[in-house]
Parts: structure tokens; C-alpha cells; sequence
């Protein structure tokens, strides 16, 4: 069960969701887009989010700053969400801006605002689950496509609903959160969409 539980956590890691939101979008949206555009997208932003952070951490781990990929500690949070803000940062900026795809633009701002909201309650000692953050703002911004081009996605809403209990569960089971910081860290993330949806919904 540790075993489960610690794979779960791993596969629906927060550096994951970014591209994942990405890769739904161009699922989803009736909008045309030729590959090279979708590639121009997906491409960069899978090494800002998922390559450049998994080697920032190695950096991190041999500086004796961070202890494993989970970041257990209040105080090895902090350096991945000062890194991820930064990254976001440059991928609205360079990589979607507005005038792009503003769906995606919005999401990565969102998701800014849940990081920056995360970061915030670490310096009152309050470690919101980041896992569950990302699973909230993922979920909010697959709901918000869906009515805002009117897709019946419902299928793979359950199962996402699905998945969430169990990277809920599994945070849990191996003690990594609270459920305060659980129902904290999921509101911090859907709530950030949620706010933002009136600027392209």
C-alpha cells in the first residue's frame, strides 16, 4: 500500500500539471491549430515545467537544500515555488501570451496565483498540499473549457474526481499533509481559476 500510495503522489506530481493543462487544452479546444503551433506550445513549455525543474532539483538536492522529490519540510518548499513562479513568469510572457491563446494564458496565471497563495502560507508556517493544488486548478480549468466551448467532457471529469481522491488519500496515508492543508491546498487552486475565468470564459 506504501508502495501505491508513494506512486500515485509521484504521477500526479505538481511539476506535471502545467503541461497537462496544456496537452488538455489542444485536446479540447474546436479551435484549428496546425501541429508546429501546438508544438511551439507543448515543447517549451514541458522543459520550463517539467525538465529545467527536475534538474534545478538535483541541484537543490546535492546542496544539501532539499531532501526528496516531495519536499516534506516547510522550509524545501520554498525554493520550488520561488523557482516555479519565476517559471510561469517567463512562459506568459514569452512562451503564451495573451494575444496567443488566451485559455492558456489564464490557466498559467492561475496557477501563478496558487503557487504565489502556497508560498504566502509558508511564511505563516501553514504547508498547503501543492498536489492538491494542482489537481484543483486542473480540474476547474477542464471544467471551464468544457462550457466555454460547450464540450460534453464528463467522462473524463469523473475520472480525473477519481484521481483526485486518491492523490488525496495517498497524502494522507503517508502523512505528508493534514486534511486542513488537503481542502486548503485543493480551494487555493480551483479557486484560483475560478476568479480568472471572467477575463476569457
Amino acid at each position: 500500500m506504501h508502495r501505491f500510495n508513494l506512486f500515485i503522489s509521484y504521477l500526479f506530481h505538481p511539476i506535471l500539471i502545467p503541461i497537462a493543462g496544456t496537452i488538455a487544452y489542444f485536446i479540447i479546444t474546436p479551435k484549428y491549430s496546425p501541429d508546429s503551433f501546438q508544438n511551439g506550445n507543448i515543447l517549451p513549455i514541458f522543459i520550463l515545467t517539467v525538465i529545467i525543474p527536475i534538474i534545478l532539483f538535483l541541484i537543490l538536492k546535492n546542496l544539501g537544500l532539499v531532501s526528496s522529490a516531495l519536499m516534506p519540510t516547510i522550509q524545501e518548499r520554498k525554493y520550488p515555488l520561488y523557482i516555479g513562479i519565476a517559471l510561469f513568469l517567463m512562459i506568459i510572457y514569452k512562451v503564451i501570451p495573451y494575444n496567443f491563446t488566451s485559455e492558456l494564458h489564464f490557466y498559467f496565471i492561475g496557477l501563478i496565483l496558487a503557487t504565489f497563495t502556497s508560498l504566502i502560507l509558508l511564511l505563516f508556517k501553514f504547508k498547503s498540499s501543492m498536489h492538491m493544488a494542482g489537481m484543483g486548478s486542473l480540474f476547474m480549468f477542464l471544467v471551464c473549457l468544457s462550457i466555454h466551448f460547450e464540450i460534453n467532457i464528463i467522462l473524463a471529469l469523473s475520472v480525473f474526481i477519481l484521481a483526485t481522491g486518491l492523490v488525496a488519500s495517498s497524502r494522507l496515508y503517508l502523512r505528508a499533509h493534514q486534511k486542513a492543508e488537503i481542502i486548503i491546498g485543493f480551494c487555493i487552486g480551483s479557486i484560483s481559476q475560478l476568479i480568472l475565468i471572467q477575463f476569457w470564459l
